[in-house]
């Protein structure tokens, strides 16, 4: 299984962005947050005890906003409560605007093995229209600093941003692959409810345009030795994501912090949690120690199942193992054989050799092709 991790707070929230975050009124209260993380942690444990932990992603927000303290104690504090391996994939993600050189060597002192920056462009009219804190100067230091503090190195790009042309795309993804670093996250700018940019909605490239820039990403990296494995994800031998990976494929993880989500399987039912997502009641009810922090407790009925698994698994570029569904889901897989056929038919899907996977298609149009399963496992 993963752990995930929230930390909710950023500097200054993007007009684009949906996640839950929190600009801090004054400090980012790093005492009571540990507290409530230890207690939020505790209560899971029975859920979860014995399992081992793979990978750990700590996500944001801004958690380069943390200290190397703050960090250090987290860390040490899920070594001693869970089994989690030696060599587990922990992951952490910076801003390059608090990005600095001590404290990504700290961080990775302490256990952190991978660092993913919030890149999104290297042009700083680009930057600017985002509302990004950092600029094109301060996305390379911070890649620089990452690179020297860890070996894996992922940079989040970008692209259909208000006002680009092809060729400032072009560019985007150029800077990014010359610096030699092992995954990108490559993803189309969508106007979110609730954001400021879906209030205000800023002149955005047309679809034609848009599609032509995703298609030049993917021509480019795999001509640079870049893999795509999945929708929004290049790594090259060796760099790709294991927590994404369980997630892709139905994994289990634990969702700690504000707002985050969780993923259980017991030999009965599929859990599904999410937390409070306001930090302060959060915190607060976190700390009483009687469930108060839980906002949702969802038991994944069965019919939801095959949309469920399907919803991840069928973004992966190698596909997954027909052998997954029945032992992720305590369902045969003559339940989504019938919708499985009918995509195949299309061309959308391929089904031989025991492995499942969406074609060049299918992936262009995988909403559609997602709504075959839905309700087909009643």
């Amino acid at each position: 299984m993963s752990l995930y991790v929230h930390v909710p707070w950023c500097v200054r929230k993007c007009p684009y962005c949906d996640f839950n975050s929190h600009e801090p009124q004054g400090e980012v209260p790093e005492k009571d947050y540990l507290a409530a993380l230890q207690a939020d942690l505790e209560q899971a444990l029975p859920f979860i005890w014995g399992r081992q932990v793979i990978s750990v992603f700590i996500g944001g927000g801004t958690p380069s906003l943390l200290s190397a303290g703050a960090v250090d104690a987290m860390l040490a504090s899920f070594r001693a409560c869970l089994n989690l391996l030696p060599d587990a994939e922990i992951t952490m993600e910076a801003n390059p605007g608090t990005a600095e050189a001590g404290r990504f060597r700290d961080y990775a002192a302490s256990g952190v093995t991978r660092l993913s920056l919030g890149i999104q462009s290297f042009d700083d009219d680009a930057l600017r229209a985002l509302g990004r804190i950092h600029d094109a100067r301060q996305a390379r230091a911070a890649i620089e600093m990452a690179q020297n503090a860890v070996e894996h190195v992922n940079l989040d790009l970008m692209y259909a941003l208000p006002g680009q042309t092809l060729e400032n795309s072009r560019r985007d993804l150029e800077q990014a692959m010359a610096f030699g670093t092992g995954h990108l996250s490559l993803y189309h700018l969508t106007l979110e409810p609730n954001t400021v940019f879906a209030k205000y909605p800023p002149p955005l490239p047309d679809d034609d345009l848009a599609a032509g820039m995703h298609e030049h990403i993917i021509e480019a990296a795999a001509a640079r030795g870049w893999e795509q494995y999945e929708v929004s994800a290049y790594a090259r031998p060796g760099h790709r994501c294991l927590h994404n990976q369980n997630y892709w494929t139905f994994g289990d993880y634990l969702g700690l912090g504000p707002g985050a989500h969780g993923k259980l399987s017991f030999h009965d039912r599929i859990l599904r949690q999410a937390r409070k997502r306001n930090p302060d009641s959060w915190m607060r009810n976190s700390l009483r120690r009687d469930g108060s922090h839980i906002a949702e407790t969802h038991v994944v009925a069965p019919q939801e199942l095959p949309f469920e698994f399907m919803l991840n698994a069928l973004r992966l570029k190698d596909g997954v193992e027909t052998g997954l569904f029945p032992a992720h889901t305590g369902l045969a897989f003559t339940a989504v054989l019938p919708p499985l056929r009918r995509l195949e038919e299309r061309g959308l899907v391929t089904l031989a050799g025991g492995r499942l996977r969406t074609t060049e298609t299918g992936w262009r149009y995988l909403n559609d092709v997602l709504q075959e399963f839905l309700d087909c496992g009643e």
